[in-house]
C-alpha cells in the first residue's frame, strides 16, 4: 500500500514537469528564484564560455543538477533539436494539473482548448484567463501546442498563474465530468454568449484556428454560442474570442 502511495506520489511529481529549451530561456529560468526546477541539461559539445558560463555560474549558485548529453540524447529531451542550442531544463509548474482534479472542484468557469496548434494563440489565451474570470484552461496533450518558449513569450510571464488541466483529448475527459454545462463556441449558434447565466460548473469549448470544434468533441457539448458580430465581420482570432469569454459576467 505504501509502495502504492509513493508511486502515484511520483508520478504525480514527474506529470507536473515542464521542459524548456533555448539559452536565453534557461537564463531566464534559472534568474526567477519562484520557479522550481527539477534538473538542467547540457550537451557535453557546448563551449563553456557567453550565455554557458552564465548557466552554469547560476544553476551552481540555485545548487541545480546538471546532466550531460551527447547531442542526439539532449535533442531527445529538449524535442526541438533545431532551436534547442545544446540547453534544455525540467521545470517544476505547480499548476500543471491532471484534468481528472477538475472533478474535486465544486464550482468553477473553465476554457477547453480543442486542437489549438498555434503557441502564440495559446500563450495569449492563457495570459487572458489569467487576467479574467476563469478558473483554468484544459489543455490536451493530443493534436494541440505544447508548452513551450513561444508560449511563455506570448503569455508575458503569466503561464504559471493559473490552472492548466492536461489529458490526452477532451474526448477522454469531458464524459467524466458530472453536473456540468458544456458550451461550443461557434459562429452559426443561435444564442449569443450575452443569452446565458453561466452554471455553477461550465466549461466553453474553443476550437482549432481555422476548422474549428471537432464533430467528436461537439458531440459532447451541451449547446452552442456564438459572438454577436457587426459589418459583415464573420469571425474572431481565437485568442480574442478567449478574452471575451475570460472577461464574461458572472
Amino acid at each position: 500500500m505504501q509502495d502504492s502511495q509513493e508511486y502515484l506520489d511520483k508520478k504525480a511529481y514527474f506529470e507536473k514537469i515542464i521542459t524548456l529549451y533555448g539559452r536565453n530561456v534557461v537564463i531566464e529560468v534559472l534568474q526567477d528564484n519562484n520557479i522550481e526546477i527539477h534538473k538542467l541539461h547540457l550537451a557535453d559539445s557546448n563551449k563553456t564560455d557567453g550565455a554557458i558560463k552564465e548557466i552554469l555560474t547560476l544553476a551552481q549558485k540555485r545548487n541545480i543538477e546538471i546532466s550531460y548529453h551527447n547531442k542526439n540524447a539532449l535533442s531527445r529531451i529538449s524535442k526541438n533539436a533545431k532551436q534547442d542550442q545544446g540547453v534544455a531544463i525540467d521545470i517544476i509548474a505547480k499548476s500543471y494539473q491532471n484534468a481528472k482534479e477538475i472533478r474535486n472542484l465544486n464550482t468553477f468557469r473553465l476554457i477547453a482548448l480543442d486542437g489549438i496548434q498555434n503557441p502564440q494563440n495559446l500563450g495569449m489565451i492563457i495570459r487572458s484567463c489569467a487576467a479574467g474570470n476563469v478558473d483554468g484552461i484544459i489543455l490536451p496533450k493530443k493534436s494541440s501546442a505544447k508548452i513551450s518558449p513561444l508560449v511563455i513569450k506570448a503569455s508575458a510571464g503569466t503561464l504559471f498563474k493559473l490552472p492548466i488541466f492536461f489529458c490526452d483529448s477532451l474526448e477522454e475527459i469531458l464524459p467524466t465530468l458530472e453536473d456540468v454545462k458544456i458550451y461550443l463556441l461557434s459562429s452559426h449558434a443561435k444564442h449569443t454568449i450575452h443569452d446565458i447565466t453561466p452554471h455553477a460548473k461550465t466549461i466553453f469549448v474553443l476550437g482549432n484556428e481555422s476548422d474549428g470544434v471537432s464533430q467528436e468533441v461537439e458531440k459532447l457539448c451541451n449547446d452552442s454560442l456564438s459572438i454577436p458580430m457587426n459589418r459583415g465581420v464573420e469571425s474572431l482570432n481565437v485568442a480574442v474570442t478567449a478574452s471575451l469569454i475570460a472577461f464574461m459576467k458572472s
